[in-house]
């Protein structure tokens, strides 16, 4: 099977789609006094952080934003022909009464988004929790569903989605690798 590469957003777009989902978290929330980001590790962390970023731009205030490895809460890890990889929870706000905005980079099977509810359930009782996605792939097996999304990129099982997002805005894109195997 031949394997090619797309890139589906440039930074311009990448950009684009997160200042909307900052300013979609804004206007639900109306505003962002109680509002926290949780980046899910590794694909959410920096998307989290731009968001961060951008609402203080927004508001003048910036929300709380910690990022969360789910690797042990996942459904598949002792399916996995390799040992997990471990990553370090940063969380130090209280999630308890909070709106917690779930932060992903890819929302595709709703296994990961599961694993976070979990989690941070495991940390207190959040009065709302919220999701966020910059892609929406489709292809559900559980009933999850963003709240937010910066675009919904129909995709067949096999493609791989690949976004950069990090400290280097610059360097942003979304890449759909097709028959790239997940």
């Amino acid at each position: 099977m031949e394997v090619r590469e797309q890139e589906v957003l440039d930074r311009d777009a990448v950009t684009r789609a997160l200042r909307r989902i900052a300013h979609e978290i804004v206007e639900r929330n109306r505003g962002v006094a109680n509002v926290a980001l949780v980046g899910i590790r590794t694909g959410g962390e920096g998307i989290a952080k731009r968001l961060a970023g951008i609402i203080a731009e927004i508001e003048g205030a910036r929300p709380a934003c910690g990022y969360m490895d789910i690797t042990m809460y996942r459904d598949d890890i002792f399916h996995a022909k390799t040992h997990p990889v471990v990553h370090k929870t940063e969380i130090d706000f209280e999630v308890e009464g909070k709106v917690v905005v779930l932060v992903d980079d890819v929302i595709f099977t709703g296994r990961t988004t599961r694993a976070a509810l979990d989690g941070l359930m495991d940390m207190g009782r959040p009065r709302l929790i919220q999701l966020a996605a910059l892609i929406d792939r489709g292809h559900r097996e559980l009933p999850i569903r963003p709240d937010f999304v910066g675009r919904n990129l129909p995709t067949a099982r096999g493609d791989l989605v690949n976004v950069f997002v990090g400290d280097d805005p610059a360097k942003d894109r979304v890449v759909v690798v097709k028959g790239g195997e997940g």
